[in-house]
């Protein structure tokens, strides 16, 4: 991999800088959804106002996922089991969806109700759709 990445947007620069800076502090949230794999959760309107931003993102790592207890109830509507990994798609009330990385052998089936936390510190708050509130807001809990 490169040193440096230009990321494009329309043919105008979005971001310049090495791989783990753009993946930990996204300028915009083109460049979060860009950088990563899953790409960051993003959410807007009411999510986002909560968190005093346009766009409020976190990373599909930066969450835990529980069957007993956590901050957002959720239904499982799909698993992608990758080895090491198990990525669950969410159904969330309030959120069009929610995208978690949990380890491979968490034990988690499809229509089973889980719970999912956020890490603390590691939100994206976008002010616009072209600015970032600059990474992460370790002083600031993550309330949806």
């Amino acid at each position: 991999m490169a040193d440096k990445i230009v990321v494009l947007n329309g043919g105008r620069i979005e971001q310049v800088g090495a791989p783990m800076t753009l993946y930990n502090e996204p300028a915009s949230p083109f460049v979060a959804g860009f950088i990563g794999s899953p790409k960051m959760n993003l959410f807007e309107g009411d999510v986002a106002a909560r968190e005093g931003c346009k766009v409020y993102g976190i990373r599909p790592e930066h969450r835990s996922l529980s069957t007993t207890d956590g901050k957002w109830r959720g239904t499982v509507r799909h698993i992608e089991r990758l080895g090491a990994d198990t990525i669950a798609h969410l159904s969330v009330d309030g959120l069009e969806s929610l995208v978690v990385r949990c380890p491979g052998d968490q034990e988690i089936s499809v229509g089973a109700t889980v719970f999912a936390s956020p890490v603390v510190g590691k939100a994206h708050r976008f002010l616009t759709e072209t600015n970032a509130a600059r990474g992460t807001s370790p002083e600031l809990p993550l309330d949806l």
